[in-house]
């Protein structure tokens, strides 16, 4: 038979048991604070029909997916995202529900993309939505969320900067632009080039040097509300653009109610890549090195329940990227050291049946103890045991041989000191957890 070496899949991880623990203690932060809001955890399936996607986001969109037919000739494809399921699922079995409906969840996704630092073709979310409500209060829920699932992991330096859509499509009316959503794609790529080309590309776009300016002014509109709204107030004239500068006014008086405002910034250069956003928009920003940008994001999608069949129904929510965020966590020391190996390592010596047996009684009444205990499965040396637990920093190592069995005792060794003592086998689980504090 042919051997091949079958390499994993571009753009994928094999995330290892170092890698997980760090993952469980970042999954099970976001989570308690997700519960504590009282959002309820969900999962759709992992693929949907495509055309779910298309519906959302045009026939484009599947140049980013990971779409193929299925046995049976369907459109399938793998979740891009969570949200448009979460719509879907709402449209299918929940519209009469109480609202609003609030739902969590902390799962892995598809885009075929090329990878790239804190971006693979397999990443994960945790994520909310928040079906029902279309006060302001949801989005300062949904914020204010956000904000604190990131302190939950200790990150302190980060800022969500929050825009808005509607204040866009404004803005581009004040301009003359039809197409309104180019120019947002636009805007919402400026940070991935220098001034140069962004200036270029709204050259290219057909915007005239005054527009250009306008765009300039709008994208340095960053800042707390008391410096940026009575410039924004200058530059939007129309009633509705008005009416959305007090909406974000309020926002940052209840997020001030929530005790997270010192994390919030207005940043009307936000414009978020999807196009289904309809109002309030968000993301999370941390400084590093590493060459990542947003680490979370999300925004109001007023529409997407009715363009998946649905009554017109108000939605917001956000998700964080968990590719994006550990690494930022490591890089500032802010994950705690997880020690994978077991605390006893029970070591027998000889063949015979009934210390062996003897030495699977010993690791199960540890275990039973709540002490994580694993015997020599391979029936080593003595020395060739010892090397091995010292290797894996195993604290405490148990020896049994036939003539400890007899007199009822086995010998502890404290594998920092080198200290052991016999102990009789009905006080081993006391002494242990003596030793290990």
């Amino acid at each position: 038979m042919v051997k091949e070496r079958i390499e994993r899949v571009k753009g994928t991880r094999d995330l290892l048991p170092e890698d997980m623990a760090k993952r469980r203690w970042v999954f099970e932060r976001i989570r308690e604070v997700f519960e504590v809001y009282g959002f309820k955890e969900i999962l759709t399936p992992t693929f949907e029909y495509t055309k779910l996607f298309q519906l959302r986001s045009g026939e484009e969109v599947v140049k980013q997916l990971y779409a193929f037919k299925d046995k049976g000739g369907r459109d399938i494809s793998l979740r891009p995202d969570l949200t448009s399921s979460v719509a879907r699922l709402f449209v299918n079995k929940f519209q009469n529900a109480p609202k609003p409906v609030k739902w969590y969840y902390i799962t892995n996704m598809f885009r075929y993309e090329e990878p790239q630092s804190g971006r693979l073709r397999e990443f994960w979310q945790a994520g909310v939505e928040l079906i029902g409500s279309a006060n302001i209060e949801a989005d300062a829920e949904v914020i204010a969320l956000m904000i604190e699932s990131y302190l939950a992991t200790d990150l302190k330096e980060f800022t969500v900067n929050i825009g808005d859509r509607v204040l866009l499509d404004e803005f581009a009316k004040m301009l003359g632009v039809e197409d309104d959503i180019g120019l947002m794609r636009l805007i919402d790529k400026k940070d991935k080039m220098s001034r140069e080309d962004f200036i270029a590309s709204l050259k290219d776009f057909g915007l005239s040097d005054d527009a250009i300016d306008k765009v300039l002014f709008l994208i340095e509109l960053k800042g707390k509300p008391d410096e940026i709204l009575p410039k924004a107030y200058e530059l939007f004239k129309s009633d509705k653009a008005k009416e959305e500068l007090k909406k974000i006014e309020e926002l940052f008086e209840l997020l001030k109610a929530y005790g997270v405002y010192d994390y919030a910034l207005i940043d009307f250069g936000i414009a978020r890549g999807f196009d289904y956003y309809t109002s309030i928009v968000f993301e999370a920003i941390a400084p590093n090195e590493l060459g990542i940008g947003s680490i979370g994001g999300g925004g109001r999608y007023d529409n997407l329940i009715e363009v998946f069949g649905g009554k017109p129904t108000p939605a917001t929510g956000f998700a964080i990227g968990i590719e994006r965020l550990i690494p930022i966590l490591e890089s500032k020391g802010l994950l705690p050291s997880f020690r994978l190996s077991p605390d006893v390592f029970v070591i027998y010596i000889g063949k015979e049946f009934e210390v062996r047996a003897k030495a699977i009684e010993i690791t199960q009444a540890l275990r039973k103890a709540g002490i994580k205990a694993e015997y020599d499965l391979q029936g080593r040396k003595l020395r060739k045991a010892l090397e091995y637990a010292d290797k894996l920093e195993i604290p405490v190592v148990i020896i049994l041989g036939k003539r400890d069995l007899a007199e009822g005792k086995v010998t502890i060794r404290d594998m920092a000191t080198g200290e052991q003592k016999s102990v009789a086998i009905e006080k081993i689980v006391e002494e242990v957890k003596e030793m290990l504090g």
